[in-house]
């Protein structure tokens, strides 16, 4: 019984996200672009250097031909540049670019917002609560 309710809810709560992200980004930024250049920013925060496109298979969980062609789409608009290393031409690093870096905040502003919107709508225990019971479900 829970899991059918359960279900319905984080349909709809998905479904209204996906739609004000689509809406919101465009035209400049997809919500994959954006995951791309969240991955990249972590990955250069935690201080573990640049990507190769081989990297970001274990963070968008799709195909090497799926990224490959993501991010042929992002370097075409200027999001990212693909650089050859110095020293093994054969390997490949994924760079943002300072559009890439200006819209990863703006893709971050658009996600929290509309995020925050939703959320105001409990209490900030409530909220502590669930991103808590979500962790649970996700984990």
């Amino acid at each position: 019984m829970h899991s059918t309710e359960f279900a319905k809810l984080w349909s709809k709560i998905s479904k209204d996200l996906k739609l004000h992200m689509e809406t919101e980004l465009a035209p400049g930024l997809t919500e994959g672009q954006l995951h791309v250049l969240e991955v990249l920013q972590e990955s250069e925060k935690q201080g573990t250097g640049r990507m190769k496109p081989s990297d970001l298979l274990e963070h968008l969980h799709t195909t090497p031909a799926a990224i490959t062609t993501l991010l042929d789409r992002m370097e075409k608009n200027e999001l990212i540049v693909r650089e050859r290393d110095a020293k093994d031409r054969r390997i490949v690093w994924i760079i943002p670019t300072e559009r890439g870096l200006t819209e990863h905040e703006r893709g971050l502003h658009v996600r929290n917002t509309f995020i925050d919107a939703q959320l105001d709508r409990i209490s900030s225990h409530n909220q502590q609560m669930l991103v808590f019971l979500l962790g649970k479900v996700a984990n």
